[in-house]
């Protein structure tokens, strides 16, 4: 009974003196807000993802906070999927209805193949039914396949209030626009339509933030006057798309950096970074040297929540990992205390609850 909790207490002893050995000054000095746990895409390590029974889930756990990925539909509403491409999330590809409209198109400069949100109308992806994206790590969520249908993201807003009442707590909706400049070169422009369902709602900084990879696409939600925070998503290779087809070389990189984060400070309250770019993981799978971005971001005025905080072996670094199999789940909680622990402001995470029970034992 006793033998888990001790190992566990011994293994963050021994990541919590790697930790501080190098962590700013500021991660282990005085008292912290408590961090925002967001569900990713609702809860999707047990439901799947941006469907009705996910992000219920997640608040009923604890999520304070429920992210819906938007791509527009070809009547122009904001759906919520995790790509425009619909192969991996939902049945399209069993409605001989639909077979002519399988394609392939360039997306971010890169070509996809598949079907495509922008080429449906909201009433035909309703005929749609929701699937599990990773079938082969989520064994356990595929029996919902075929059950969920495609939500909009006014329906997303609509769910989060009621899950609002019936908790008793305030729920956001974190929603990111995917794929901003691909759009607005089909004339399906993301930020003019989500202003609409930002004001339509009344909501507040305390019902919501915007995110994005591209800079532009939050420098136009900031242009609305919306009062709501903006985080900048930050990729682990090259550059935000918005930023590459125009051939401005900023790249990630240089946007983590102490000048980087003092220009975004200028749009945005947020950054997202990978985990790895907090603590990095070495060629051997462990946990290196935390950096400098924590303490830079917060000396520049901005909170961070890293991503995406998963249970399977395959993404926890070898410290933590147990088990075999790379999706038998390893210490989770372990990861969450040490993010925790070093100060970070929310963590993304597709198991809210854990993340939730890691928080209050923290």
């Amino acid at each position: 009974m006793t033998t888990r909790p001790r190992r566990r207490s011994l293994l963050l002893a021994a990541a919590g003196t790697a930790v501080a050995a190098s962590a700013p000054a500021e991660a282990t000095a005085g008292p912290r807000p408590t961090p925002v746990v967001i569900g990713h895409r609702g809860a999707a390590g047990w439901r799947p993802e941006h469907t009705a029974a996910a992000y219920t889930y997640g608040v009923q756990t604890g999520a304070d906070w429920i992210e819906p990925d938007l791509v527009p539909t070809k009547d122009h509403v904001l759906v919520v999927r995790h790509e425009n491409e619909i192969s991996q999330t939902t049945d399209v590809a069993a409605h001989a209805e639909f077979a002519g409209r399988r394609t392939t198109k360039t997306v971010d400069g890169k070509p996809v193949t598949g079907w495509f949100t922008e080429d449906f109308t909201l009433a035909e992806l309703k005929t749609l039914r929701a699937v599990e994206r990773l079938p082969l790590v989520r064994n356990r969520n595929t029996v919902f396949d075929g059950r969920l249908e495609v939500l909009t993201f006014q329906e997303v807003v609509d769910l989060a209030r009621r899950l609002s009442r019936t908790y008793g707590r305030t729920v956001a909706v974190f929603p990111e626009t995917k794929h901003p400049t691909y759009f607005r070169s089909l004339g399906l422009e993301l930020e003019p339509e989500l202003a609409r369902l930002i004001r339509r709602n009344r909501l507040g900084a305390r019902e919501c933030v915007v995110q994005s990879f591209e800079p532009t696409s939050l420098k136009r939600i900031a242009a609305e006057r919306l009062r709501v925070p903006l985080w900048q998503a930050l990729g682990t290779t090259g550059g935000p798309y918005d930023l590459v087809s125009s051939g401005d070389p900023t790249t990630y990189r240089d946007m983590m950096t102490p000048a980087g984060l003092a220009r975004i400070a200028a749009y945005a309250q947020w950054i997202g970074p990978d985990k790895s770019a907090i603590v990095p993981v070495g060629t051997d799978g462990r946990l290196g040297t935390p950096t400098a971005l924590l303490a830079d971001a917060h000396a520049a005025g901005l909170k961070v929540g890293p991503y995406t905080y998963r249970c399977e072996n395959q993404f926890l670094p070898a410290d933590f990992r147990r088990g075999t199999g790379p999706n038998d789940f390893g210490d989770a909680f372990a990861e969450y205390s040490l993010y925790y622990g070093l100060g970070v402001d929310a963590v993304v995470t597709d198991f809210p609850d854990l993340a939730v029970i890691a928080r209050r034992g923290s």
